[in-house]
């Protein structure tokens, strides 16, 4: 099976990735649904759109698919599912923005749950970067500010979105035991987990208006199959340097939206908080020192 035409240039893939995910607050927010209906009809087209992607490619069927492996991916899928519904509810009780950086907190837990349930040993100048990425949550948050905003709703949003990342990182970790299987075909199980999971309470407080379809379809078939189809193409041609830069391109246009869009400027505790957590991020990914040791004159 031929790559991609576009799999020559795996940084532009990654870069309108993380343009693309940038921007689904604001369809989240158009869309002026429950969370939980939403991420139902994210699950819907996204499985659509995947289904589809995965035929045409010859990724399906996929005979690595044993019982065990469906099992693993669908504990996966429940995470993720869990973690995209917590996400969205942030945005109504935050802002676009802020959801977005303290979102981006997600490789931290990945270190912490690997350092106490997988044993994994953690050196200090990893230690004192995720002090400095929760320092920065804190700024990014807004709570240490005074203004209207910041009151219970506000905190909760902050706790929801952190309860997102953590499970995002719970989802990540899972993933990792399902080898080389394709990233589309995981991620068509875990929306086809979540439209199991989600039926029930499809629909939950309110019909879906006409005006939302267009949102919904998108974020189902924009965010959620394109943009994974680009990133996955992108990732095996990259040096982590490359992915951990270009990754930040997502925190970026989500502020941007929220300022231009919905007029919420970014306060300048909340840029220290998110520079704090993108450069503790570089630093973790890329496995920066603190300052070096001096060296003795001979």
């Amino acid at each position: 099976m031929k790559d991609l035409p576009t799999s020559r240039f795996p940084a532009a893939n990654l870069a309108l990735a993380m343009t693309i995910a940038g921007t689904i607050g604001a369809f989240v927010t158009e869309a002026g649904l429950h969370p939980v209906t939403i991420v139902f009809w994210r699950c819907v087209f996204g499985a659509i759109f995947l289904g589809a992607w995965c035929l045409l490619r010859g990724y399906l069927p996929d005979r690595t698919l044993s019982p065990s492996r469906l099992a693993l991916a669908a504990l996966a899928g429940i995470c993720m599912v869990a973690s995209w519904t917590a996400f969205f509810a942030g945005f109504a009780m935050t802002s676009i923005a802020t959801t977005t950086i303290v979102y981006h907190v997600q490789p931290f837990f990945v270190v912490i749950i690997g350092v106490v349930f997988l044993k994994e040993r953690i050196s200090l100048d990893q230690m004192l970067w995720m002090l400095g990425a929760f320092l920065g949550v804190v700024l990014a948050s807004g709570l240490v500010v005074s203004h209207a905003q910041a009151g219970a709703a506000w905190a909760l949003g902050i706790g929801l979105t952190l309860v997102a990342a953590l499970l995002y990182a719970v989802a990540t970790i899972l993933a990792k035991g399902l080898g080389r299987q394709r990233a589309e075909v995981t991620v068509l199980c875990q929306t086809i987990v979540g439209i199991v999971m989600l039926a029930p309470f499809v629909g939950i407080g309110q019909p879906v208006p006409a005006h939302a379809w267009g949102w919904l379809v998108s974020i189902g078939v924009l965010h959620t199959g394109i943009a994974y189809v680009l990133m996955n193409s992108a990732f095996p041609r990259l040096a982590t340097p490359v992915i951990g830069i270009i990754t930040f391109i997502y925190p970026v246009v989500a502020i941007f939206i929220d300022w231009a869009v919905y007029g919420h400027p970014l306060g300048s505790a909340q840029a220290a908080g998110m520079a704090l957590i993108a450069v503790a991020t570089l630093g973790v990914r890329l496995g920066w020192r603190f300052p070096p040791r001096r060296i003795s004159a001979a």
